[in-house]
């Protein structure tokens, strides 16, 4: 897509701006259907430090759920599809995604579905997107559509917040307490180590060990260094690697505490996806292959790829299911009472909500019961090294007062 610059009027006034298009035809006409006649345009150069650099999506979950929501809202006022996009481009507040609704009004105006056009910028909009507004678009209903993608990820939006509130804190308070156990090991106590080794008496076996610890931080703190760049940059390998995603994914569903939350957390968006799915009547073997990909747990995912095997060769979806440690009775039964009551998608938003109220509770009784914990940790690691110190002084002291 090019850049132009333009002058021209309305009825109004002189009007002046940037406009996105394929080509300056395009651009006119573009300004022209928004009432403004063109007097000067000339395409603006994008060098390669202007471009924007992304990683991943370029949009934020709160503002591309915001979107929906007014997407949704001007479609129910009887807005035209190019019309609303047109306004939206104009107000949201992420750049990437006003140029990509730039772009997508005209392919609009080209005569595209709405479908196909979100679906040649995947960055932003996901097969689940693109696949709930094409039923949507087959049923007549874009708003209804628009509304339940985002409903859907509303909710998974605020059990991914609740989830990462409920680490953080440990997480945050135990690089804080490594950082100051460091920084004490590597500039307080030696200074108090000349004063003990004058002392000339026996040291207390609490501080000969925070001595030792001392000298060992300060004399190979760079293995410190690398033990950490080994542990990130071994994360990083694995993550790139499928058998490695694998791996960490079980150790996080395995993990003690949290492991309890990773799953519930994993388990109310695939049952989540798949309803939404189901609900819009997207076909269940496709809707399996983008829940494998939606999932975001690999164990679950080879899973999930296994019940739609089981369906093509005439299987059950539920025997891979019942058959795997990371998914619990619940959900291969909801499925099965879903099936033989033709209300699969009603039983699968049930079971998400559950989780997602499981969630819920046990991220606030983890928040309430490790804040003291780790305030407790904190302060006991500060308080053994500040002891470690005081108990030769107290000794020297005692020493000076029996002379």
């Amino acid at each position: 897509m090019a850049r132009f610059k333009y002058e021209g009027r309305d009825t109004k006034k002189v009007r002046t701006g940037i406009v996105t298009s394929s080509n300056r035809r395009e651009a006119v006409i573009k300004l022209r259907d928004e009432g403004i006649k063109v007097t000067e345009m000339w395409e603006i150069e994008t060098t390669t430090l202007q471009k924007d650099i992304t990683i991943g999506n370029p949009v934020k979950q709160d503002q591309f759920i915001m979107f929906l929501r007014q997407f949704s809202t001007l479609m129910r006022a009887g807005v035209t599809i190019v019309d609303t996009i047109r306004i939206l481009s104009q107000q949201v507040d992420s750049k990437a995604l006003a140029k990509t609704l730039a772009a997508i009004e005209d392919e609009l105006r080209k005569g595209n579905t709405l479908s196909d056009s979100l679906a040649k910028h995947p960055k932003i909009f996901e097969p689940l997107t693109i696949n709930l507004i094409k039923a949507g678009e087959m049923s007549g209903n874009i708003d209804e559509s628009l509304e339940r993608l985002a409903d859907h990820y509303e909710k998974a939006y605020q059990t991914r917040q609740k989830v990462i509130s409920a680490m953080s804190y440990p997480a945050i308070v135990g690089v804080l307490a490594i950082g100051v156990v460091i920084f004490l090991l590597a500039t307080i106590v030696p200074m108090f180590v000349g004063m003990f080794e004058g002392f000339g008496g026996e040291l207390p076996l609490l501080t000969k060990v925070v001595m030792m610890l001392s000298d060992w931080t300060l004399a190979y703190w760079y293995l410190i260094v690398l033990a950490i760049l080994v542990v990130l940059g071994t994360l990083w390998l694995m993550k790139r690697n499928l058998q490695g995603r694998v791996i960490l994914d079980t150790l996080l569903l395995r993990m003690p505490v949290f492991g309890n939350i990773f799953k519930k957390s994993a388990l109310a968006r695939l049952t989540r996806t798949l309803s939404s799915l189901f609900s819009s009547s997207v076909p269940i073997l496709q809707a399996l292959t983008m829940v494998e990909k939606v999932v975001g747990n690999e164990v679950m995912s080879k899973v999930i790829l296994s019940s739609r095997d089981s369906l093509e060769r005439g299987g059950s979806l539920t025997d891979p299911m019942r058959n795997h440690w990371a998914f619990p009775p619940l959900i291969p039964h909801m499925i099965s009472i879903g099936e033989q009551t033709g209300s699969l998608d009603h039983m699968l938003l049930k079971v998400a909500e559950f989780y997602e109220k499981e969630v819920d509770a046990e991220t606030d009784r983890l928040k309430a019961l490790i804040e003291p914990l780790m305030i407790v940790l904190l302060a006991g690691l500060v308080g053994t090294i500040v002891l470690s110190i005081m108990l030769p002084m107290f000794e020297m002291f005692n020493n000076v007062d029996n002379m």
